[in-house]
Formats: structure tokens, C-alpha cells, sequence
């Protein structure tokens, strides 16, 4: 998927976001930034997204969004336990109205046999409504692997305010 492919998913969702007049958080971890990249690159996000946290070590993920000590222990940072995790989070500490969440293992190293390179869970909340989360397995190389987890997450924020 191309740039300007993430660019137009960020601003279908805008758009979305826009008319109901809420806001969009971003809780990244192997994405880096890359959601809250997609978003500001459209212009006036300013109107539809209030933050994103980078929380790419397990100690961000707990000081900046809450997650709980003992859920990474039992579950592992990419886990569906610790995205839902993240939402609440985000939600908790963002004026957002809808908040997503990405975990993953972009490679090349890192996987394991329970969790290959490619594995990455998602979620996605709305303050006033239903969390659902989804585990995806990506090919390709680091980079690939990171753009097709912004995809998804930018996909899945649109289908869940389009249900």
C-alpha cells in the first residue's frame, strides 16, 4: 500500500470523524507514529485528531497510557490483553472520542514460534461505546509489515463508526 493510499484511508476516517464531531487518538507501538503521521499530513486533522502516543517500550506503554505491569508479564506487549489495554488508555488521557491501538512484531527479528514476525494485534474503542480488538498477520519485510498494520488500523476505525 502506497503513502498516498494511507493518506486517503486517514482522510476517509477525517471525514467520518468530522461528522459526528469527535476526535481521534492514536496509541503506536511497532507503527512508530506512522497513524498519527497519516492523519497530520491531511490538512485541518487539527479539527478531527487530538494526540498520539508513541509508546514503543513496555515502560511507555505503562507511564504514558497505564497498561498494567502484570498484563504485559501474562500476555506479552503484543497481545490482545495489553491493545485493549492501550484504548482504554488513550481514551482515559485524550479528549477522543475514538481511540485505536497497534502492537506488533515488524521483524525482521524478534518472532517466535506463538508469535511470528508479522503478528499484530489491533484495537479500536470509542469513549461512549463498544472496544473490539484483531489479530493480523502481515508479509513482508519491517516496512511493509508497519504499513499494512496502519491500514488495517485506519480500516478498522472506519468500519467501526460506519457500523
Amino acid at each position: 500500500m502506497a503513502v498516498n493510499e494511507l493518506e486517503t484511508l486517514a482522510a476517509r476516517l477525517g471525514e467520518a470523524l468530522l461528522a459526528r464531531g469527535w476526535q481521534l487518538a492514536a496509541a503506536e507501538s511497532c507503527t512508530g507514529g506512522w497513524v498519527a503521521q497519516a492523519a497530520t499530513a491531511i490538512a485541518g486533522s487539527s479539527n478531527w485528531f487530538d494526540r498520539g502516543f508513541v509508546t514503543y517500550s513496555n515502560e511507555a506503554k505503562q507511564d504514558m497510557l497505564g497498561v498494567q505491569a502484570a498484563t504485559l508479564a501474562a500476555h506479552g506487549a503484543v497481545s490482545e490483553a495489553v491493545v485493549r489495554e492501550m484504548v482504554a488508555g488513550a481514551l482515559a488521557r485524550s479528549r477522543a472520542d475514538l481511540a485505536l491501538a497497534i502492537s506488533g512484531i515488524a521483524g525482521p527479528a524478534g518472532g517466535s514460534a506463538e508469535k511470528p514476525v508479522g503478528t499484530v494485534w489491533i484495537a479500536w474503542g470509542l469513549r461512549a461505546g463498544p472496544q473490539r480488538a484483531q489479530r493480523f498477520h502481515f508479509d513482508g519485510d519491517r516496512a511493509e509489515v508497519r504499513c499494512q498494520s496502519v491500514a488495517a488500523a485506519l480500516q478498522g476505525a472506519l468500519q467501526l463508526l460506519q457500523a
